[in-house]
């Protein structure tokens, strides 16, 4: 993408942030008066607000972890405007109803690790590139993920931001997004910050060229800061695990601190070793994958309030044994490691265990993320219940978006899920998702 181009996209999601507007009047087009977006052309106006009313023959309180009976949502526009039990919640007069009494409801659901864009290469243009986030989106709403996190751009800068603005206008369809743009990467060599790709990541060498990095995505538009402590894993000749840490110590702190002074958190891939330490001794907000976690570092992450997210479907698929098969003559084998990082974490009174895919177009497709919650339970041992929270109330604050999602209360945005049977039972029920509603707007039924 070129630097106009860049530009361009950022002055039209800075436009798109703001909503649409009316043309002037009189409107001397076709039909009804339109809305006009950021680049000035016009489009259909959103409906206007309306009462909507939603039977729920079962309902799930992801802050009890209670399935509750026979229950009314009341929805006014995008929020909720009442919830309840249907004895005490009346369905307003006007209001269309919708009948989800056989079914069972969620919150919707949030996955906090994403790539909207599928990772470039020389054969895909700006455009198409482009097309195929809009295409990866809609899966992931289709599935049922109303809000998501994304975790780089992967080679696309920072289209990520004009995505989630052109969401949030109404122009495509998608869930409500954070995003982290390039993610920022390490060399001790200056020189490779000039010959690499600028659309892919910043690359920095210093704490200084660190603490700029931040600022100018922050800048940009992001809403994450996406870091990457430690890299690659091999074992040893006696099938020890190690680890390559990138960052100094100091580059590290440098970056979650000047994140923080920002107003803003950071999300840090790492693997395990001292680059794993490192992250939760900085205090980074998300600690993502830590295949080697250890119990020490569980409970250093409780005590500075650090969330794990191990994207564990991700890394527990075939091609990891494939790898190992390769490097190791068969002798290791990664997958029963991180496998048991995530049941320790579970096993740590006060982590608090997110979902996130990882989905990314190369393995993992888009709008199948329900793999994570029966990964989960089926793998790392965690209850049905800790499960569903882990893709609802507690990303919601991982996000800083406990008081819009994350449970269906009122006042919070109107994300409502439906599966036909009960996932308390049968996790995998959430693969089969038959109703989805982001902010008022039915998006499937």
């Amino acid at each position: 993408m070129k630097p106009f181009a860049i530009a361009f996209l950022l002055a039209a999601s800075t436009a798109a942030a703001q909503g649409p507007a009316a043309p002037p009047a009189p409107w001397r087009g076709a039909g009804p008066t339109p809305c006009v977006g950021a680049d000035g052309g016009i489009f259909s106006c959103p409906p206007a607000p309306k009462t909507l009313a939603i039977r729920a023959g079962h309902l799930f309180d992801s802050k009890s972890g209670q399935m509750l009976a026979n229950q009314v949502i009341v929805v006014q526009g995008d929020r909720v405007a009442e919830v309840g039990p249907a004895s005490s919640v009346k369905v307003p007069a006007g209001a269309e109803v919708i009948d989800l009494s056989r079914s069972y409801v969620l919150p919707g659901l949030i996955d906090a690790h994403t790539h909207m864009f599928n990772s470039r290469n020389a054969k895909m243009t700006a455009e198409s590139s482009m097309l195929i986030a809009v295409q990866n989106v809609t899966a992931d709403l289709r599935a049922g993920f109303t809000s998501a996190r994304d975790m780089s751009s992967h080679g696309n800068g920072y289209a990520d931001v004009a995505m989630r603005d052109a969401i949030n206008q109404g122009r495509i369809a998608g869930p409500r997004y954070q995003v982290s743009t390039l993610g920022i990467r390490w060399s001790g060599d200056s020189a490779a910050s000039r010959d690499r790709n600028p659309l892919e990541s910043t690359v920095v060498a210093n704490a200084d060229e660190a603490r700029k990095a931040v600022r100018d995505q922050i800048a940009g538009g992001a809403d994450w800061i996406k870091l990457f402590p430690g890299g690659a894993y091999s074992f040893n000749a006696t099938g020890e695990a190690q680890y390559v840490t990138t960052y100094p110590m100091p580059v590290l702190q440098a970056l979650i601190d000047e994140t923080h002074r920002l107003g803003k958190k950071a999300g840090c891939h790492v693997f395990g070793g001292t680059g794993l330490q490192n992250t939760i001794d900085a205090g980074c907000d998300t600690v993502e994958h830590a295949y080697g976690l250890t119990k020490a570092q569980a409970e250093q992450m409780v005590a500075k309030k650090l969330f794990y997210d191990p994207t564990l479907q991700r890394y527990i698929e075939p091609y990891m044994d494939d790898n190992d098969a390769k490097n190791t003559g068969g002798k290791f084998r990664m997958i029963p490691i991180f496998e048991n990082a995530v049941r320790t974490a579970d096993h740590t009174a006060g982590v608090k265990i997110m979902i996130g895919s990882g989905a990314d177009g190369s393995t993992y497709a888009h709008g199948t993320q329900a793999l994570d919650f029966e990964m989960l339970v089926t793998r790392a041992g965690l209850s049905t219940v800790k499960a569903l929270q882990a893709g609802t109330i507690v990303n919601a604050e991982a996000l800083g978006w406990l008081d819009q999602i994350g449970s269906i209360d009122k006042g919070k945005f109107a994300d409502v899920v439906a599966v036909p049977g009960d996932p308390l039972a049968d996790i995998t029920q959430l693969k089969h998702v038959t109703f989805v509603m982001k902010g008022g707007k039915v998006v499937v039924r």
